[in-house]
């Protein structure tokens, strides 16, 4: 007869054991995936789903809005600081002297002056200035030794370049309507 041998008890697998059995079933199974840095395009984004609190501060720049998409409430009055004047504010007023012969000084965000003909000039900006404010005065000059009380003569006029957007014309003239070489000041209030 034969006796029968003592059964071993069972053990059941240690923690680690099923811990890492559900690890390898969930990384075969591809429930998820990982993203490298910058994967994501707009395609992938739902809109209305992105919040502020979603960008890191100072990356998005005002040319990434909408015009008129940020109402006053979005703005923090803290942030925007104080402006002494107008000349000084940065995107508030562009400037520039231009001498007859076309030599610019005291500019501020003007790319370049040329002179096109005789009381023509053409004054180029760093920006879009389509919905800036163009204003134009010819320099007195001092007036002749013969004549202290002679008063400046001409006429200056301006206009936006319709093929470029960064872009002023600017015609000076005589008193009597003859194009002329005059010295201006220009200002643009943006």
């Amino acid at each position: 007869m034969r006796i029968p041998r003592p059964r071993r008890p069972q053990r059941l697998p240690s923690p680690a054991l099923v811990l890492s059995a559900i690890a390898l079933f969930a990384a075969l199974g591809g429930t998820s995936y990982a993203l490298a840095v910058g994967s994501i395009t707009s395609r992938e984004i739902k809109d209305g789903t992105i919040r502020n609190r979603d960008f890191k501060d100072g990356t998005l720049r005002g040319q990434e809005f909408k015009r008129d998409s940020l109402g006053g409430g979005a703005i923090k009055e803290s942030t925007l600081g104080t402006v002494p004047s107008a000349t000084t504010a940065d995107g508030l007023t562009l400037r520039v002297v231009v001498a007859a012969n076309g030599a610019k000084s005291n500019d501020r965000g003007v790319v370049s002056v040329a002179k096109l003909a005789e009381g023509r000039y053409q004054v180029i900006f760093d920006r879009d200035v389509g919905a800036c404010v163009p204003v134009a005065t010819l320099v007195q000059n001092p007036p002749p030794p013969n004549n202290p009380d002679a008063p400046g003569t001409g006429q200056i006029a301006v206009a936006r370049i319709a093929d470029n957007a960064n872009g002023i014309r600017v015609v000076t003239t005589a008193s009597g309507g003859a194009f002329a070489d005059r010295a201006f000041n220009l200002i643009l209030s943006c």
